[in-house]
């Protein structure tokens, strides 16, 4: 891990202690790297993230590949802003802090979508929260609701031998978001395993996808792609 990541995480753990939550079973809540209980994995993830109300055609569609459906409320920290982090409570149970990788391009499947492929590192920890607020949402952070269609594709290679990690594939979810600004929804696709397959499972993966046509015309483009934590920057500057 370098040095900026560590500094950027010892931020993150302030803001959790100032937001009254406590990471169980760790050392100290003000040096998380220190917890030995945080979970790690890289992704190449692309989203899309849609003004409006999400349309009953569109759930239509996605249904034949959904197997499960979640309903949660996230915490996401917006200042102080940590241009290269995102950072949520997922669930009122878990810290998930991310940090952006790079891009190793764009993903087109034509006619259908155009996006901007992420690399991302992400650390997760078990938490609560030490007090019943009354669900006050803490300074400095934002609360999103989320109603999520999840369906998961196997990579085909299977885990390599000796690996610990999750098992390897991509996650495909169409989410029904009510956050700052109103409704939203979107569509997204995270790929876990190797990271040299990352990339080719992750286009193969939107390529079964979005094989169907989407309803009513409907195309993602690029002004629509941006992570969760990019989204929340333009509308709580």
């Amino acid at each position: 891990m370098d040095s900026a990541s560590q500094l950027g995480l010892r931020c993150v753990a302030q803001q959790i202690a100032k937001a009254g939550y406590h990471l169980r079973d760790a050392s100290t809540t003000a040096a998380p790297l220190d917890s030995g209980v945080a979970q790690e994995r890289s992704s190449l993830e692309v989203r899309w993230v849609i003004p409006g109300r999400m349309q009953a055609a569109m759930a239509g569609w996605f249904a034949h590949f959904a197997v499960e459906v979640e309903c949660r409320e996230d915490l996401y920290l917006l200042h102080p802003q940590l241009r290269t982090f995102s950072v949520k409570i997922r669930g009122g149970r878990a810290l998930e802090v991310k940090v952006y990788r790079g891009s190793p391009g764009v993903i087109d499947v034509p006619g259908r979508a155009l996006g901007r492929m992420e690399f991302w590192q992400k650390w997760s920890w078990p938490c609560n929260q030490l007090s019943d607020d009354g669900g006050t949402v803490p300074a400095g952070w934002t609360l999103v609701n989320k109603r999520r269609q999840l369906s998961r594709f196997p990579l085909a290679a299977g885990r390599r031998p000796g690996s610990t990690a999750p098992d390897p594939g991509v996650s495909v979810e169409l989410t029904k978001i009510h956050g700052p600004g109103g409704p939203w929804w979107s569509l997204g696709f995270e790929a876990t395993g190797p990271d040299d397959l990352l990339r080719r499972q992750l286009e193969a993966t939107a390529a079964r996808v979005f094989a169907e046509p989407l309803p009513g015309g409907l195309a993602f483009g690029p002004d629509d792609s941006c992570s969760y934590a990019e989204w929340l920057r333009r509308q709580v500057p």
